[in-house]
């Protein structure tokens, strides 16, 4: 298989893993407020808010298995996750004061969904 095929792939199962866990969040009663969002320090998958004011940060990874899923998410990406978090709470009306969580969604290669809430070195 060729790299850019490969690639194409990659991308569209990481959007599926994304759409299965959004679909998750939706079904608990959470409002997706953003997909891929960009700032400087990098990229969220997911944003939403819970019924109160509180801002759900969720980083997405699939793979074969649960665990393999949770190994990707490196501490520098951690970092990077809670930098940008901290750029989208500069958008919102309290700012640093937002109710806020950082979560991990991991999907398998069966589809299924696991989410480790307040997930920030926890994994």
């Amino acid at each position: 298989m060729n790299k850019t095929l490969t690639g194409k792939l990659a991308h569209l199962a990481g959007a599926n893993a994304e759409f299965q866990v959004a679909a998750d969040y939706t079904r608990r009663g959470h409002r997706l407020v953003a997909q891929r969002w960009r700032s400087k320090a990098g990229e969220v998958d997911l944003i939403f808010n819970n019924d109160g004011d509180e801002v759900i940060f969720v980083e997405v990874k699939k793979a074969r298995n649960f665990s393999d899923a949770a190994r990707r998410i490196s501490a520098r990406q951690q970092q990077r996750i809670c930098l940008a978090a901290e750029e989208y709470l500069g958008t919102q009306p309290r700012g640093a004061l937002t109710p806020m969580r950082v979560d991990a969604a991991f999907v398998n290669g069966f589809g299924e969904v696991h989410i480790l809430e307040n997930a920030i070195g926890d994994f």
